[in-house]
């Protein structure tokens, strides 16, 4: 496999956890947010991965990787909690809050960072072999 294809991969993975870490980031940022321009809580969004098989990219070179093939929302049930005097309340006094666990997306957060990590490490491994490669072609 060639360097290059071993860096294309790397980049498309370190692409999609980029844009996880964006939407963890906003899953957090709102999970007190009980009213959204669409009404009614904010909704968990996840990206959802997809596997690149064997193939061509544009140039028509070889690739394989993965791409976010679509952000989600999230189909799990709003937190109900009763506070009468809050101003999203129903007429039971129940507010609905989002979907969202912090405690969860703070574990998909230190996941994603490991797994952006590890793809920078197979881009630096490469380059690493790569430049000794090199090294070893011009001894010889």
């Amino acid at each position: 496999m060639s360097f290059n294809r071993i860096n294309d991969i790397a980049a498309s993975g370190m692409a999609a956890q980029r844009l996880r870490v964006q939407l963890i980031a906003g899953n957090i940022a709102n999970s007190e947010t009980t009213r959204t321009e669409d009404g009614g809580p904010f909704k968990k969004k996840e990206a959802v991965f997809k596997v690149l098989p064997m193939g061509t990219n544009a140039l028509g070179q070889p690739f394989s990787g993965v791409r976010v093939a679509e952000v989600a929302t999230s189909k799990d049930p709003f937190i109900s909690k009763f506070e009468p005097n809050h101003p999203d309340a129903n007429a039971e006094g129940v507010v609905l809050y989002p979907n969202v666990s912090p405690v969860e997306e703070m574990v998909d957060l230190t996941e994603a960072s490991r797994a952006f990590e590890a793809n920078v490490a197979v881009v630096r491994a490469a380059r690493a072999m790569s430049l000794s490669a090199q090294d070893l072609l011009r001894v010889t």
